[in-house]
């Protein structure tokens, strides 16, 4: 072909494809200003307007207008009913472990069971982050507790058999002082509260047990974040506890779980809510709370459950059909079960908690460190009546191993130090529980655990390492495993 017939026939095609270019540029006009949808974000927005069209701020928990005479509406998030739990005022200042002071402090607390007129049958329950001091059902407040196959007559924490005391931790938002509370001056702390440790929460709950008259504690069981409480009840006061119980608990929190906190925390404090901390009475950073809920709620299970429970199956669509996936086209909002696991998880949080509690708290457990280099910078020795015996002196840098509990053969670098830092503990009992599948406190955690306190010289060291595909939830699922071993324990 020459030339002129080349330009010729690229003439004549010219027509068509301007007209196939004009029919792509109308195609991608009608894809582009078409409105996209998102009912996800759209039910996030209609839950933002519902807020505050309620004007939460004006109304107590229970759902009834608060009277002129209140000091302050009590926060939606202030469950259980104020009614249904006791409340121990301590009038005196609170010196915290990072250097603030308390000028007083309330602890919320429940109890279960009888105390004996020696008061030596006392278990204190301590909690996990976010749990409130209603362990299980009482007559005042017959709504199940966080624990509640756990207590009663017969069952891992007897009430035939001791008085059970849980306390809403300080810091939190359940009716101890926390963040939500209101200051000497007469506004909410907010973020002008102290950085609260452990310790400072261990301190507050033994306060609690002086005024009730609780010289020694028969046992101190935790489990999470309690368990590292325990730890620290024993460590802090070991003439006062008998024995310990750690359920998925740690000594020392690690890089892995202080990660996932972070990130929790991060996304909190990016919502524009949050204010820095100065929510109350606006707007609460309900976004940020469902989001740092939803990466929670990840770390808490298992992927071995979520496949036994979820799999890859779709959810429901709006008419209640479960269309198959050919058959479905994929969207940006939750598609998967899974998904709409964690929103509902999220949505069902993010209002029932107070942020910055959150974030106190979540803080409190990255830094509890009980290595003896920690101890140390942090100028902490137990309250012990009992002069120090050489092998508990703080200047010694690490335990000598007896041929009966050798080192384990392969251990990290900071073990030495974590034996040392435990010898206050090294003669009380203890019960240690870990889960193979918990990823937030994974299982070799309680295993280092039980080889620093037999390296610390204790002998009275009893381990359980249970099995199953609830993740770090283990502790409040597996009744039958976690109740046999804490009730053969603890009788």
């Amino acid at each position: 072909m020459n030339l002129i017939a080349r330009n010729s026939f690229r003439l004549r095609a010219l027509p068509y494809h301007l007209s196939s270019l004009n029919s792509m540029r109308h195609q991608a006009t009608c894809a582009t200003t078409a409105t996209p949808s998102f009912p996800c974000v759209d039910a996030h927005a209609a839950r933002e307007s519902k807020i505050l069209a309620s004007s939460f701020h004006r109304y107590s928990q229970i759902g009834t207008p608060a009277s002129s005479s209140d000091s302050g509406p009590e926060p939606p998030y202030a469950r259980p009913n104020p009614l249904s739990y006791n409340t121990y005022h301590h009038q005196y200042p609170l010196e915290l472990t990072y250097g603030s002071t308390l000028p007083s402090f309330d602890i919320a607390y429940e109890t279960w069971g009888t105390l004996s007129p020696s008061h030596d049958n006392v278990i204190l329950l301590h909690t996990g982050l976010s749990a409130s001091s209603h362990a299980a059902s009482t007559e005042l407040n017959p709504t199940e507790g966080w624990w509640e196959k756990f207590i009663g007559p017969g069952r891992a924490l007897d009430t035939n058999q001791f008085f059970i005391i849980c306390t809403n931790v300080l810091g939190g938002c359940y009716g101890s002082t926390g963040p939500s509370s209101i200051d000497p001056e007469g506004q909410r702390y907010a973020t002008r509260f102290p950085i609260l440790s452990i310790f400072d929460m261990v301190q507050a709950q033994f306060k609690l047990l002086d005024h009730l008259g609780v010289q020694k504690l028969y046992a101190s069981v935790g489990s999470s974040m309690g368990g590292m409480q325990s730890l620290a009840a024993g460590w802090l006061f070991p003439d006062r506890v008998g024995k310990i119980v750690s359920i998925s608990g740690t000594a020392r929190s690690s890089p892995g779980s202080i990660a996932m906190r972070h990130a929790q925390r991060s996304v909190l404090m990016a919502d524009p809510n949050w204010n820095n901390g100065f929510y109350y009475d606006q707007l609460p950073p309900h976004t940020g709370m469902k989001l740092a809920r939803q990466i929670a709620t990840i770390t808490y299970r298992s992927g071995p459950e979520w496949d036994q429970r979820f799999g890859r199956k779709l959810r429901e669509s709006k008419d209640g059909q479960s269309p198959s996936p050919s058959r479905r086209l994929p969207t940006l909002c939750p598609d998967f079960l899974i998904e709409s696991y964690l929103d509902h998880q999220g949505e069902q949080f993010c209002l029932k908690y107070d942020a910055n509690s959150l974030l106190y708290i979540s803080k409190a457990m990255d830094l509890f460190d009980l290595t003896l280099p920690a101890l140390q910078e942090l100028a902490m020795t137990p309250a012990t009546h009992a002069p120090p015996s050489p092998s508990t002196s703080s200047s010694r840098q690490s335990p000598v191993p007896s041929k009966s509990h050798p080192p384990p053969l392969h251990y990290a670098p900071h073990f030495p130090e974590l034996a040392a830092g435990l010898e206050p503990l090294k003669l009380i009992p203890t019960l240690v529980l870990g889960v193979q599948s918990d990823i937030l406190f994974p299982v070799e955690q309680q295993r280092e655990l039980v080889d620093a306190l037999r390296m610390a010289g204790s002998t009275q060291v009893s381990y359980f390492e249970l099995g199953g595909v609830w993740g770090h939830d283990t502790f409040l699922l597996d009744v039958l495993n976690v109740e046999g071993a804490v009730r053969g324990f603890l009788s």
